[in-house]
């Protein structure tokens, strides 16, 4: 019993050194006031095959080969973390990524959606699970439950191409695995909306490594132990990626401007149109195109929820080398115009012809965008444990 314990009270204290790490953002807006956020306002599929493309930014040390099979994330040593985000914001849409995860223990592959304020939608693929990729979200970069993540059956991620897809509105998220829904998020249910997420976001798609020799060990235990860097190089593929803005339901934005003291909500985000008039409707409905997606038949198993993992500061926490410069794009990416709030629908939430709910489970948020708080669940386990000593 008392082993048991102390056990627990070990992996709450490394959870506690992890959620008091680092995830961070430029400005945020809820705090002081901040640049406007520069809008896609249109579609725009980028060809990774077909070389770099400059609607990306890469990270500072950050270098990328590109072949037949699309854009190459390349990792040889613990402080590799190559990273590429979009130069502009949607404010609700569709994202389609084709991608091929790393191979090696340890090794994340990361497509992650971060806005200002630290509102979060992630993919991530562990190097060592062949079977599942996991999906999470975050609200105000708010850790302080451990229940918004979940695991997904996807066959041979780290040797086959899928098609990942989040549908992102005002009223839910839909995580799809080549166009089968296997995950719903509700407004309401991300406590009553407060922590829904919700606020222009940026992409960012990289690969980063958790199981560094000096990584937390409640990080390395959810990245399946440490990496063996004698098998390097380890190699994430994106073949390509589609982004659709949804402008919040106004086609052709050029910016999203945050109101004074925003209370982070849709509503406080104003739409600002390619001619420079503001749009007053900031709180009309953004809706979307999605044809009628099938609940596959993704099954997970239950794990607990410690520490949180993606790539949206793995240049911060495990920086890459300084020596390579940011690299410029230069490619030419497909562009078609959003689709009119008119000409979209609500995506209807569980639209499985049986009614069927997709399956989902908890699984340990970890690694590299760890969120600046304290657990007081986890301070509380620690003095138990003390106690029964």
């Amino acid at each position: 019993m008392l082993s048991n314990i102390l056990s627990t009270a070990t992996v709450v204290l490394a959870a506690t050194q992890l959620v008091s790490a680092q995830t961070s953002t430029k400005c945020n807006p809820m705090e002081k006031k901040c640049p406007d956020d520069p809008a896609l306002g249109k579609t725009v599929t980028v060809d990774f095959t077909k070389g770099e493309n400059d609607f990306f930014e890469a990270a500072d040390g950050t270098k990328i080969n590109y072949d037949g099979q699309g854009a190459a994330f390349i990792i040889n040593k613990e402080t590799d973390a190559p990273t590429i985000t979009s130069t502009k914001y949607i404010f609700f849409g569709k994202i389609d990524v084709e991608v091929q995860a790393s191979t090696g223990t340890g090794v994340v592959t990361s497509f992650v959606l971060q806005s200002d304020d630290l509102d979060e939608i992630d993919w991530e693929w562990l190097g060592g699970d062949e079977t599942q990729v996991q999906t999470n979200y975050f609200g105000k970069g708010d850790t302080t439950t451990y229940d918004r993540g979940a695991y997904h059956q996807v066959a041979s991620p780290q040797t086959q191409t899928h098609k990942y897809t989040v549908e992102w509105t005002k009223d839910h998220v839909v995580w799809s695995i080549d166009g089968s829904q296997v995950r719903e998020l509700k407004y309401s249910d991300a406590k009553d909306g407060t922590r829904f997420p919700q606020t222009p976001m940026q992409i960012k798609l990289g690969t980063w490594v958790a199981g560094g020799k000096d990584s937390p060990k409640g990080t390395v235990e959810w990245a399946g132990g440490y990496t063996d860097f004698s098998q390097a190089p380890f190699t994430a593929y994106y073949k390509s990626v589609t982004i659709e803005d949804y402008g919040n339901g106004k086609t052709g934005a050029e910016k999203y401007v945050w109101g004074d003291k925003s209370d982070g909500s849709y509503q406080s985000i104003q739409v600002v149109m390619g001619d420079g008039d503001d749009d007053s409707e900031t709180s009309s409905s953004a809706t979307s195109t999605q044809e009628s997606t099938k609940t596959s038949d993704a099954t997970s198993t239950t794990k607990s929820d410690a520490s949180k993992t993606t790539l949206s500061t793995s240049t911060t926490g495990t920086s890459s080398a300084s020596s390579s410069s940011t690299e410029s794009a230069s490619g030419s990416a497909s562009e078609t115009p959003a689709p009119t709030s008119e000409n979209n629908g609500d995506a209807e939430a569980g639209s499985d012809p049986s009614g069927a709910a997709p399956t989902e489970t908890s699984i340990p948020t970890t690694g590299a965008a760890f969120k600046n708080s304290f657990s007081g669940a986890a301070f509380g386990a620690c003095l138990l444990a003390a106690f029964l000593l």
